[in-house]
């Protein structure tokens, strides 16, 4: 199938003079929105369209270096499966949690300080013009656009300043599936009562449902999808059945608390895994290669016997290394470091390997850190953004097999680190231009960049192996959703 944009008709491109639009909502967050519309960029672009990419609003501590700042990692993978160059405009708003009632606001790539001091609801009418301008220019240059909702469209508490849900579906005329996760149970009653609490002129938008994450028999279901049609006049398009290892990381949260691994376990790699994790999607090439186990540390038992422990990035690393000590988990990373256990850490990670964290202008938190790295961190009002690509040097120990590996990934910190003073010759080794830093004994590294497992020499040298590309992923994405919508849909969903 060959769908080009020249044959749309007129009535899907008279809002904005641009491409035709298809939205995924969620009746909850967790419900596979991320994924589904991970996929659809893939579907659509393989069929000679010119694809994008577009999530108005997102909150996620998991973001990548784009041109132009900073987005939410899912609309990042989004984009490279539309086969489309990454940019602020696909996520123009990303609110970044620091704590349960603040978060950091991301403006079109760029932290905005006046925004971030704002309530909630106040943010909506000031913001809209932006994120509007984006999509509209995103329809002029593309064929399809690809939208992701938030949460539910139907929370009817944050319907009057929605900026995410309704209000971009209807700016678009947007053609939308709902998905429920019917693993929960409920399922058709969450579908029904989403269409129910919607507006009667927005339920015009929906074009289907999709059963996520569904074991067992399909035809069980019956008669409820008919049923349910008949309630609400939307029809049951797809039932996707439950698939764990598709690739991608979860969008919310730890994508899979479930230890396991390929084959017969040869190394367990322990992440630890604070209130505040950010970037936890790196780790997922990590579950894709033979004989690794992959472990989410939240307690002292959970590292008991692991090869490897791995402090993430962290978007409140004071508040994250005072959890850590409340857990007991600073002195069961202590003493496998003392027993010669190998020990990474990224960015926030890195921070808290250090003497001490330093935070004169009240962006973070002053706190002493594990004191596993001759560093101290300052945290300054400007924040580093940016790709980067660099080689390590030489590097003995645990992680000697990365000597002289060029890597490139992407770095987003507030912090600088650097030697302390007092301890400059005290064993600790500074990589060039300052890409990590190693203990003398070799068993403890920490860098600020983000991306190190996704990065194919570094799963050679580390594991021999080389762990599925992306590219393969995403159509692995497509190929399923291609099997399991009914016939038809995905091409009348752009007629």
């Amino acid at each position: 199938m060959n769908f080009q944009a020249a044959a749309a008709p007129a009535s899907a491109r008279e809002h904005t003079g641009g491409a035709r639009c298809v939205m995924v909502l969620g009746t909850t967050s967790g419900a596979g929105k991320s994924w589904i519309a991970t996929a659809l960029c893939r579907w659509y672009a393989r069929q000679g369209l010119k694809v994008a990419p577009y999530k108005a609003q997102n909150m996620s501590n998991n973001a990548r270096v784009v041109e132009g700042g900073e987005i939410g990692s899912a609309q990042y993978f989004q984009a490279l499966a539309a086969r489309a160059r990454p940019e602020v405009r696909m996520n123009p708003l990303l609110l970044k949690p620091e704590r349960d009632t603040h978060s950091q606001v991301v403006l079109m790539g760029q932290v905005d300080e006046t925004l971030s001091a704002l309530p909630w609801r106040g943010r909506s009418e000031r913001v809209w013009p932006q994120l509007a301008r984006a999509l509209d220019e995103l329809r002029a240059e593309n064929d399809v656009v690809v939208i992701e909702g938030a949460g539910s469209p139907a929370e009817i508490n944050l319907m009057a300043s929605d900026i995410v849900n309704l209000r971009i579906a209807r700016h678009a005329r947007a053609r939308c599936l709902l998905a429920t996760d019917i693993d929960r149970g409920g399922a058709f009653a969450h579908l029904y009562g989403t269409w129910a609490l919607l507006p009667e002129a927005d339920r015009a938008l929906l074009a289907g449902f999709v059963l996520n994450k569904f074991r067992g028999d399909a035809s069980l279901l019956a008669p409820a999808p008919e049923q349910l049609r008949e309630m609400t006049g939307v029809p049951v398009v797809a039932t996707l059945p439950m698939w764990w290892q598709h690739g991608l990381p979860e969008e919310d949260g730890v994508f899979d608390d479930r230890s396991r691994s390929s084959g017969a376990v040869t190394r367990t790699v322990a992440v630890i895994a604070y209130p505040r994790i950010s970037n936890l999607d790196e780790f997922q090439p990590l579950k894709n290669v033979p004989g690794v186990r992959l472990v989410w540390a939240r307690a002292p038992a959970d590292v008991a016997g692991a090869d490897w422990i791995v402090l993430p990035g962290s978007k409140h690393t004071s508040g994250d290394l005072a959890w850590l000590r409340a857990q007991g988990l600073d002195r069961a990373v202590a003493e496998h470091a003392a027993r010669g256990g190998a020990v990474l850490g990224v960015c926030g990670g890195l921070q808290m390997l250090g003497e001490a964290l330093v935070d004169p202008h009240g962006i973070d938190g002053n706190a002493p850190g594990l004191g596993l790295l001759p560093l101290v961190t300052v945290f300054e009002r400007d924040k580093t953004v940016r790709r980067r690509e660099a080689a390590f040097g030489t590097l003995t120990g645990a992680w000697a097999a990365l000597s002289n590996v060029a890597v490139a990934g992407y770095e987003i910190h507030h912090g600088q680190t650097a030697a302390h003073p007092q301890m400059a010759g005290d064993g600790g080794a500074v990589m060039p231009e300052g890409l990590a830093w190693q203990n003398a004994r070799g068993n403890v590294l920490g860098l600020y960049l983000h991306g190190l497992f996704e990065d194919p020499a570094v799963l050679q040298a580390l594991f021999g192996v080389a762990a599925p590309t992306l590219d393969a992923t995403f159509d692995g994405l497509a190929d399923f959703i291609d099997n399991h919508f009914d016939a038809g849909v995905l091409a009348g969903l752009i007629a």
